[in-house]
């Protein structure tokens, strides 16, 4: 039986942007067909020892959005171990994509999120696809060559965030059709 999802659109938060050093707080993932409709979405927060958080979450973007620190502080009590969640990731795409079929990875800036897949879940980077839709290759063109720019909330929240993208692909793919 072939399923309906074909792109696993995924977004992370992190404790910085340095894959090595800093680790992942929070993930969303929805699936969609390829009209972006939602099939089904996942969210996880994934714990990290406070320590680390507290030595990396510092410089001048925690300083801009200290609410969302903050957020993602308090809720780290909570989180769940990054084995379990990336176990859960994969019983998520088992559910909704097709089991031959790499699986094909979209978001904004996709690149930086998928090394942060590579250095903690490598499982769940076996199964993705080395091709990704990114969103932001698109506001590079729509900017650049015609002026055309996205108003995306900075929510600054995994699932916000990537509901965001998908909209922001979808006023570009309108703006090609027109």
């Amino acid at each position: 039986m072939t399923k309906q999802a074909t792109v696993l659109w995924m977004d992370l938060e992190m404790t910085g942007l340095d894959p090595v050093k800093d680790r992942i707080l929070e993930v969303a993932v929805i699936a969609t067909d390829w009209d972006f409709k939602e099939i089904a979405t996942y969210t996880a927060v994934k714990k990290v020892g406070p320590s680390l958080m507290k030595s990396r979450m510092v410089g001048e973007f925690w300083e801009k959005f200290p609410e969302v620190r903050q957020a993602l502080m308090a809720q780290n009590a909570d989180g769940t171990n990054g084995r379990t969640v990336e176990n859960e990731l994969l019983a998520f795409i088992d559910e909704h994509f097709d089991a031959d079929t790499p699986v094909l990875l979209g978001g904004n800036s996709i690149h930086q999120d998928r090394k942060f897949i590579d250095n903690e879940w490598p499982r769940l980077a076996e199964r993705l696809h080395y091709r990704m839709l990114d969103v932001s290759a698109w506001k590079v063109v729509f900017d650049g060559r015609y002026k055309k720019k996205f108003a995306k909330p900075e929510a600054h929240r995994a699932l916000d965030d990537i509901r965001g993208s998908i909209k922001e692909l979808q006023y570009y793919l309108k703006k090609v059709k027109s």
